[in-house]
């Protein structure tokens, strides 16, 4: 088999090489990839690949359809939304994700972007550097804050027993009930009761046809204006503009955004970027030294399954 990597995992080689060994050993062929590709050296390096790895660039139908033995795809990510899954299940292509390797990293920030909206770290930061003192913002504290959280998958039910910790009281809602998140304290309501009674909403959604834009002018303006938006999961699940025309007319207190529409660098002409009372960082939610050292481990676990005709973490197929 033919293993080629197209996009770099965040690792040192020798993080990669020492995982793809055993393989090696067994006969198979390894391509290693160290830094980013584009379009045209991606189809060119897919060429007679039976297997691709990769992490959160898009992968497009012209990279897929370039492997004419194109088998599986171990993906170093959670969703797959950048991925054309319907050219993958033309072509009957194993799709395996690394789900649960950013969990506690993602949750994490999730907080700490609370956190930032909260006691104003970002402004503050500026003016500490700039000789200032309170300069009259407001504070308040994470305990005691209703926190929703949309989407009570792994990361979601982390954010939560995190707030939790806190002191904070939970809402949720999914598109199905989750036992564990139960037993955290999260208490169901619908989207619209969810949005209304929050301090705080927290998103932890994958990105479908279903839920592009579900953050919608509507629902941002049913927020309490004191709320806060947190978005750790996908731009596209918030109209972008809706947010940033609340922010900068004080219908809303604050954001916390780690993800856009597109992949970091973000144009100039975002609205978010220019927006008030927002604390932005580049898509690092699932970036820690711990986090990306466990998607190496997934993502080659999910070859090794697979080779053996047991695949795991099967997202598409």
């Amino acid at each position: 088999m033919k293993i080629v990597m197209l996009e770099p995992l965040g690792v040192e080689r020798q993080v990669i090489m020492d995982r793809a060994q055993p393989l090696i050993d067994e006969g198979h062929e390894f391509i290693y990839c160290g830094a980013p590709l584009d379009e045209k050296e991606k189809i060119e390096r897919a060429k007679g690949a039976d297997a691709f790895i990769i992490a959160n660039k898009p992968l497009t139908a012209d990279v897929i359809n370039a492997a004419e033995n194109l088998q599986m795809i171990s993906v170093g990510f959670t969703g797959i939304d950048h991925i054309d899954i319907d050219t993958c299940r033309e072509k009957n292509v194993t799709v395996c994700n690394a789900q649960g390797y950013a969990t506690n990293a993602t949750g994490e920030l999730a907080i700490g972007l609370m956190l930032a909206c909260l006691r104003n770290i970002v402004p503050y930061t500026q003016i500490a550097k700039d000789g200032g003192t309170l300069a009259g913002y407001k504070h308040n504290t994470l305990m005691g804050k209703t926190v929703g959280i949309v989407g009570t998958g792994a990361i979601g039910r982390k954010t939560a027993q995190l707030a939790k910790a806190f002191g904070c009281e939970l809402l949720g809602y999914s598109r199905s009930e989750n036992a564990e998140a139960k037993e955290i304290g999260i208490k169901y309501v619908s989207l619209k009761e969810l949005f209304a009674q929050s301090d705080i909403v927290s998103l932890h959604a994958p990105l479908t046809e279903e839920t592009a834009k579900l953050v919608s002018k509507d629902l941002i303006d049913s927020m309490k204006k004191s709320a806060i938006l947190i978005n750790c999961a996908r731009g596209g699940l918030v109209d972008s503009r809706a947010l940033a025309d609340a922010l900068n007319e004080g219908r809303i207190a604050a954001a916390g955004i780690d993800v856009f529409e597109t992949e970091p660098p973000i144009e100039a002409s975002h609205p978010l970027l220019n927006a008030k009372n927002v604390a932005l960082t580049p898509h690092v939610g699932f970036y820690s030294e711990e986090s990306l050292s466990e998607r190496v481990g997934i993502v080659f676990d999910n070859i090794d399954a697979w080779l053996k005709g047991e695949p795991i973490n099967v997202v598409a197929q």
